[in-house]
């Protein structure tokens, strides 16, 4: 996630990062260059019909409103999986402090609370495709976390290994009932929280709305010379581009917001929720907490 303030005056205009206009350059190029062929066929060899700025005007605001849409339903995605993250960090902070209620012994909190760093971790890289068992093993050990790492569903073993702990400890009376039944609700909070980001992980926007986005995205620019060719003038390729740098950049955006944990720019910084996540464990345990993960190059992974 991109971490910076707002440019302003000129600097609007050159600011490179987190701007989605490299990923998109070739394509404003393209038509550009596309309807500079056409105006010099125009003026200067033949002449080429032209189409009513009218109905590329109707044909325009039906696109946006398209684009608009999606942009919106992938926003709330991203939103969506921001709420989830804050509600799994607002979980272990409510787990640690239930457990300094309920659980007595420093040496108990000290192994569920571990555990639930290592689903933390293990959920950062289901969500993003990648190897969480070093930074698990940190904390609940090497070959527990090659344990957990070895299920289907490491974060979800996680949580079924805190319930045992918290099984185990009742039976020994080291937990009451009442102090059961609160950190269980806890753990369900968690398996609920999980549950949402795995769905918005395994269900995309559909395909064929995105599909026709897009088909219509290139339509449109393709047609919309023909449409420029009497009142645009010299101007022609400029227009082109800014509203192929407008339709082509939506998207793009889009289709980074659409999948919000993936490891982008302008993604969710799980890397730094699982720090605050052992920051406040570190804290309820009495334990020196690492340092706060902070922007590289403005961005926060």
């Amino acid at each position: 996630m991109i971490i910076k303030e707002q440019p302003s005056g000129l600097t609007l205009f050159v600011e490179m990062q987190g701007s989605i206009v490299p990923q998109i350059l070739s394509k404003i190029a393209g038509f550009t260059v596309f309807s500079s062929a056409i105006m010099a066929l125009d003026t200067r060899l033949v002449f080429i019909p032209h189409v009513s700025l009218t109905a590329m005007s109707v044909f325009g605001i039906a696109l946006s409103l398209f684009l608009g849409f999606r942009n919106n339903a992938a926003y709330d995605r991203w939103w969506e999986g921001r709420k989830l993250w804050g509600g799994i960090i607002a979980d272990v902070r409510n787990l640690a402090k239930t457990c300094e209620i309920f659980v007595p012994d420093i040496k108990d909190r000290k192994d569920i609370l571990d555990v639930v760093v290592a689903f933390a971790h293990f959920h950062r890289g289901m969500l993003r495709g990648v190897d969480a068992s070093k930074d698990a093993a940190n904390w609940i050990g090497v070959a527990n976390a090659a344990t957990l790492a070895g299920k289907s569903n490491s974060t979800d073993g996680a949580l079924r290994v805190i319930s045992e702990q918290i099984r185990h400890l009742h039976a020994q009376g080291a937990i009451n009932d009442f102090g059961q039944i609160s950190i269980g609700k806890i753990i369900t909070s968690l398996g609920l929280h999980q549950a949402g980001c795995e769905r918005i992980a395994t269900t995309p926007l559909p395909f064929v709305y995105s599909l026709l986005v897009r088909r219509t995205t290139y339509l449109y620019c393709l047609l919309l010379p023909f449409a420029l060719l009497e009142v645009a003038g010299p101007l022609l390729p400029f227009f082109v581009a800014v509203v192929a740098y407008v339709f082509f950049g939506l998207q793009a955006v889009t289709n980074e917001l659409e999948h919000p944990f993936r490891m982008v720019k302008n993604g969710l910084p799980l890397d730094a929720m699982c720090r605050v996540v052992e920051i406040s464990v570190s804290e309820a345990t009495d334990r020196e907490p690492p340092p706060a993960l902070s922007a590289t190059n403005h961005v926060l992974s």
